[in-house]
């Protein structure tokens, strides 16, 4: 390993370390409300000689955080926020921590400490080796919901860096590369007339059958979107109660494609469904962008530093406490569960074999032969059209655990999430040093990052008044 200092400083404060990992994941706020886990991290990066920066992008929650001078300057991307309903204490059977109340089911309070961790090496490293650079913590609010990263991108704060380093909680070890589908989120808010349900419905309007009315519109229209295209809508205000004809009521919508250009397209034909079923209920409505975001960028050659990092520094070793929590966890999977995510990983490749027996990753898996189909959504995606970007995956959790889970909330407060999420601070630490050294490895991202963006150009797909829209998730935590 080359990073060596790097690495025994985050052996060394593995308690700091861990106990904000579970700082953030005890108080799991919810995007864009993440207050005290933002407050928790710039803390420490202020103690370590970091200038801190709060309130980037225009979120009280979003952090700018720089140590050093010249170039180049790299950027290591943490999340913090938690996903409502979620909520579950660090045990292997279901019990939730608080009732209804948010929890870390995606492993952000991992993703924030280990980019912390690999910041506080770094500089140490640096200042051993007199290495002449600068390093950049982002404090990245509202992954799951809202794309801060986006808000971030829109006021220029990633366009100085050379390139962008980050990781995601995982089952496997593994740098798998691809893109992800861009998205756009809106609320939309038909407005009707209220009247008595029984005595006098005919002097009603319901917004509420505007709502389902465009749903089923949408339904519809499924079969003629493009490939790969999804669309999914919650109703979160459906009316009052059912004796009296919904003045007004409001569905969320999230439509994604594999380009941003192709979400606009659709999110139109979308909304045309939106029109007719105004037309067909005489109501109104608005739209209320909440966020939009784009497909991610991949760079091969930053993807292959992470995968030669990885080999260094060697995947996880989890104790064997690790292991019978994993045993006890997996008891609660569906039948099928874990091969299904295992088949999903691999796009129709063969799986590795020993990966079937496998409880908790310990070995450096090879990205599938076949590009990964896109499938999520990630604000990460603006960032990479700003400045090479690559992301990659630490055991985290059990192979099968379902994503969004209370399983992997469980586990993202548990030693096995402690473990995988140090192993990724040694990672991100091990490759920034290799990106501050070697100026050929940072050259050909670079150089890639421009022939891939020679012809489309990132054009930030948030409208420039749009304000992060704080109120969606008010109360949710």
């Amino acid at each position: 390993m080359k990073a060596q200092v790097a690495i025994s400083y985050i052996d060394e404060r593995r308690g700091l370390l861990t106990g904000v990992a579970d700082r953030i994941w005890e108080l799991a706020e919810v995007g864009l409300h993440e207050d005290r886990s933002a407050e928790c991290l710039a803390e420490v990066l202020r103690a370590e000689g970091f200038e801190v920066v709060a309130g980037v992008g225009g979120m009280p929650s979003a952090l700018e955080a720089t140590w050093g001078a010249g170039r180049p300057v790299l950027g290591f991307l943490g999340e913090y926020d938690a996903l409502p309903g979620t909520s579950q204490k660090a045990i292997p059977v279901r019990e939730e921590l608080v009732p209804g109340g948010a929890g870390h089911a995606c492993g952000h309070n991992l993703l924030g400490a280990a980019a912390l961790g690999a910041v506080l090496g770094l500089r140490r490293e640096m200042e051993a080796r007199g290495v002449r650079g600068t390093i950049k913590y982002f404090g990245c609010p509202a992954e799951e919901n809202f794309g801060g990263k986006a808000f971030m991108a829109r006021d220029g704060l990633f366009a100085a860096c050379d390139a962008c380093l980050t990781w995601h909680p995982a089952g496997l070890n593994m740098v798998r590369g691809g893109s992800s589908l861009a998205v756009t989120s809106m609320n939309i808010t038909f407005g009707g007339r209220t009247a008595h349900a029984a005595g006098d419905p005919h002097n009603g309007r319901s917004a509420l059958d505007a709502v389902q009315l465009m749903n089923v519109g949408v339904e519809f229209l499924r079969e003629h979107m493009p490939p790969r295209s999804r669309v999914h809508y919650v109703i979160p205000d459906g009316g009052g109660q059912p004796n009296v004809v919904p003045a007004s009521a409001r569905v969320w919508y999230y439509v994604r494609a594999p380009q941003q250009e192709l979400v606009e397209e659709l999110c139109e034909r979308v909304l045309r469904c939106a029109r007719g079923a105004a037309e067909m209920t005489e109501t109104r409505f608005e739209v209320e962008v909440l966020d939009a975001i784009w497909e991610v960028l991949p760079n091969k050659a930053l993807e292959e530093v992470l995968v030669a990092c990885m080999q260094r520094v060697g995947a996880p070793r989890f104790s064997e406490s690790c292991f019978d929590f994993a045993r006890e966890i997996t008891t609660s999977f569906e039948p099928g569960q874990k091969e299904r995510s295992l088949k999903a990983l691999f796009h129709g490749a063969p799986v590795p074999e020993e990966l079937y027996e496998q409880i908790l990753n310990e070995t450096i898996v090879p990205a599938p032969p076949v590009e990964p189909e896109p499938r999520g959504s990630t604000d990460v995606g603006d960032v990479s059209w700003c400045c090479p970007t690559a992301q990659f995956g630490v055991a985290c959790s059990a192979i099968g655990t379902p994503g969004h889970s209370w399983q992997n909330c469980a586990q993202a407060g548990s030693e096995i999430g402690h473990t995988g999420m140090l192993t990724a601070a040694k990672i991100l630490a091990e490759a920034g040093l290799e990106l501050l050294t070697d100026p050929a490895a940072l050259g050909k991202a670079r150089a890639e990052f421009a022939r891939r963006t020679e012809k489309r150009q990132y054009r930030c797909a948030l409208p420039a008044d749009l304000k992060p829209p704080f109120h969606q998730l008010a109360g949710r935590g």
